[in-house]
């Protein structure tokens, strides 16, 4: 079988959509290997986070060929690669992140489309007009066109189907995983490495995610006040909303106490979860919430929030509360720290949780739905 994908962000997306991205391919090849899979891209950037990729014979990367294509790669990934799709033959083409190129429906490729989450449209003030627009218009477009839905969450499911109107028959949830670095516990010697190279604090609570306004760092800062004695490492970068936190850090003297942390390769932030006391995820709104994922391999408790999908990603033994409640957060954090027989039973069973979602599982339950169509 030859399966294509919008690649786009497996190459150029370093944060959630292409982890999702690449950890669907790297999953598929490994364990469907007897396939082509085809990873259709405007531009080939080859770092360490396409590593997977080298040695393996049965993935194949496409750039656009013609002169018109290579200046307009925009129009080539919404459009145009149509073309380059039936000349390979592909059999499937998987619209990882959102959308499908106009025209494939005109075309016998059977089509799979991956939804994240309709966030743009629950909390449209944290998005421009502008985008707002191009978003429903490409991802409704996208869930009308395609043969097959996938949804990251019984949560966006329920999204798709209440604004977009598409019938729940279309639609199968299947869940993400994330790297497998994050399944193997390091050796202590690289574990103390990353914590003298990035001057980690010996005790401190995680924080993994864009630093924007739905995920919530500001409460997590002001419960920083109340605990006065706690560090705080932060895995992300943002632009304004960042801006917001750092200015209240510092009028209220926590830059002693709070860490910021970017580019870390994926070895380096599996240690420094595995370094951390927790890991605290209050975001108000997700498609999913892979840092949760990422949190329980590493064998580490885990606080998040109430409702939503988080649940699905956390299950029974993740602590959940209101996300905008200081008191709330305070208290689950002293509780965790304050019971070590909460910590082992929060860790064990959180890692019992996670198996739910090893790469093998994902993988089968991806190509599952291939296969569907495929047999039809």
């Amino acid at each position: 079988m030859k399966i294509g994908f919008d690649a786009k962000r497996v190459f150029l997306n370093n944060t959630g959509l292409g982890n999702y991205s690449r950890d669907a391919i790297r999953v598929l090849s490994h364990f469907f290997p007897e396939n082509k899979y085809f990873l259709f891209t405007p531009k080939a950037h080859q770092k360490h986070n396409v590593s997977f990729l080298n040695g393996r014979t049965n993935t194949v990367t496409r750039t656009p060929k013609s002169f018109i294509n290579r200046c307009f790669t925009s129009y080539w990934r919404s459009k145009r690669v149509v073309k380059d799709l039936v000349a390979d033959k592909i059999d499937l083409f998987h619209g990882l992140s959102h959308e499908l190129p106009l025209g494939i429906e005109k075309t016998n490729i059977k089509t799979v489309v991956s939804i994240h989450d309709l966030i743009f449209i629950r909390y449209p003030h944290l998005f421009p007009a502008i985008d707002r627009k191009i978003y429903a218009k490409k991802f409704k477009s996208a869930c009308v066109r395609s043969d097959k839905i996938i949804a990251v969450s019984k949560q966006t499911k329920q999204d798709v189907i209440e604004f977009f109107g598409i019938p729940e028959e279309k639609i199968d949830v299947v869940y993400q995983g994330c790297n497998d670095v994050f399944n193997h516990v390091l050796p202590e010697k690289t574990k103390r490495e990353v914590q003298k190279k990035y001057n980690l604090p010996e005790d401190y609570i995680l924080s993994v995610g864009s630093i924007e306004e739905r995920k919530n760092l500001f409460t997590i800062l002001e419960t920083l006040i109340e605990l006065p004695d706690q560090k705080l490492v932060v895995i992300g970068n943002g632009k304004d909303y960042k801006m917001k936190c750092v200015r209240f850090i510092n009028e209220n003297k926590l830059s002693d106490r709070v860490l910021f942390l970017t580019g870390l390769d994926s070895e380096e932030m599996a240690a420094v979860y595995q370094n951390a006391q927790m890991l605290i995820y209050p975001s108000i709104f997700e498609g999913f919430g892979i840092p949760i994922l990422e949190a329980l391999f590493s064998k580490i408790p885990v606080i998040s929030s109430k409702d939503g999908c988080f649940v699905e990603a956390g299950g029974s033994y993740t602590k959940y509360i209101n996300p905008l409640s200081v008191p709330e957060m305070k208290e689950a954090i002293l509780e965790i720290q304050h019971s070590t027989d909460l910590q082992n039973t929060m860790i064990s069973k959180g890692f019992e949780y996670a198996q739910n979602f090893t790469d093998g599982k994902i993988a089968a339950n991806l190509f599952q739905v291939y296969n569907t169509l495929l047999d039809d």
